[in-house]
C-alpha cells in the first residue's frame, strides 16, 4: 500500500453543490489542491465567477453551473452537463443547504417547506442525478453535508425544520449507501458542529446564543471550514474505500457530551 497516493485526485472530477462559498468552496479548494477537476453548482452567478478564479489558481479545469437544487430537472441537466464537460464525474459533495431559526408554533408553512426542499429534496435530487452516472460507470463517492443537528437537539435556539432536515439527510445517506453498494458507489455524510463560516460568525452579534454554543463545545471554538473539507476529502478518497453509510461527526466533541 502506497499511503502517500491515497489523496491523489488528479484523475477525478468533483461536483460540489453550494460550491461558491463557505464549506462548499473550501471543499472544492481541497480537491483542486489534490489535482481534481471541479464542477461548481450554485445559485449565485457572481459568487461562481469569484470562486472559479480562486480554483483556477490550482491549475485544474473548472466548470460552473447555475442551478437551483430544489428543481430536479435543473439538477438532472447539470449532471449531464458536468459529464459532457469533463467526460465523467467521480465525486459529488452535497454542500448546498440553509438554516432558519424559529419556533415550531411560529414557523410559516412556506419557510418549513423551503428548508426541507433545499436540505432534503435538493440533496436527493443531486444524489440521484449524479448517482445515475456513477452507477453506470460503477465508480463514485458521494459525501452529503449533514449536521450534528441531525443527531442532537441544539439549544438554546429553536430550529425544528433544520434539525429534522439534517436527520433526514443522515438516513438518506444510509439508504443510498446500501442501495448502491454493489455498484461501486459509496455514500457517506459529515456531521459538522459549529463551523466558522461567515453565517455562523455573524451570530457573535447574538451572544445569548453564540456564547452558549461555545460553552457546550468541549474544544471551546468553532471548527474551521478546512477541517470539514479535510474530512470530506478523506471520505471521498481511496483511504475510505471500506467506509459507506457512515455519518462522521466533526464537532469539537459536542455530541460526545
Amino acid at each position: 500500500m502506497d499511503y502517500r497516493n491515497q489523496f491523489d485526485f488528479s484523475d477525478h472530477v468533483v461536483a460540489v453543490t453550494g460550491g461558491a462559498s463557505g464549506i462548499g468552496l473550501e471543499t472544492a479548494k481541497a480537491f483542486a489542491s489534490c489535482g481534481a477537476a471541479i464542477a461548481l453548482l450554485d445559485l449565485g452567478e457572481a459568487a461562481l465567477e469569484t470562486a472559479t478564479a480562486a480554483l483556477e489558481a490550482f491549475g485544474v479545469k473548472v466548470s460552473t453551473h447555475l442551478v437551483d437544487v430544489t428543481d430536479p430537472a435543473v439538477i438532472d441537466a447539470a449532471a449531464d452537463a458536468v459529464v459532457a464537460a469533463h467526460g465523467k464525474v467521480t465525486v459529488l459533495v452535497n454542500s448546498a443547504g440553509i438554516a432558519r431559526l424559529h419556533s415550531a408554533l411560529d414557523v410559516s408553512d412556506e419557510e418549513w417547506r423551503l428548508v426541507m426542499d433545499v436540505n432534503v429534496n435538493g440533496t436527493f435530487w443531486a444524489a440521484r442525478a449524479f448517482g445515475r452516472h456513477m452507477v453506470e460507470q460503477r465508480q463514485g463517492s458521494i459525501v452529503n453535508l449533514g449536521s450534528m443537528s441531525g443527531l442532537i437537539i441544539n439549544r438554546p435556539q429553536f430550529a425544528a425544520s433544520y434539525m429534522a432536515s439534517k436527520g433526514a439527510v443522515h438516513m438518506l445517506t444510509k439508504a443510498l449507501a446500501v442501495e448502491w453498494v454493489d455498484s461501486g458507489v459509496r455514500v457517506n455524510a459529515v456531521a459538522p458542529g459549529y463551523v466558522g463560516t461567515e453565517m455562523t460568525l455573524k451570530m457573535r452579534e447574538r451572544p445569548e446564543l453564540f456564547n452558549v454554543w461555545m460553552d457546550m463545545t468541549p474544544m471551546k471554538r468553532c471548527g474551521e471550514p478546512s477541517e470539514i473539507a479535510s474530512t470530506i476529502l478523506f471520505l471521498a478518497s481511496p483511504a475510505a474505500n471500506y467506509v459507506t453509510g457512515s455519518v462522521l461527526s466533526v464537532d469539537g466533541g459536542y455530541t460526545a457530551l
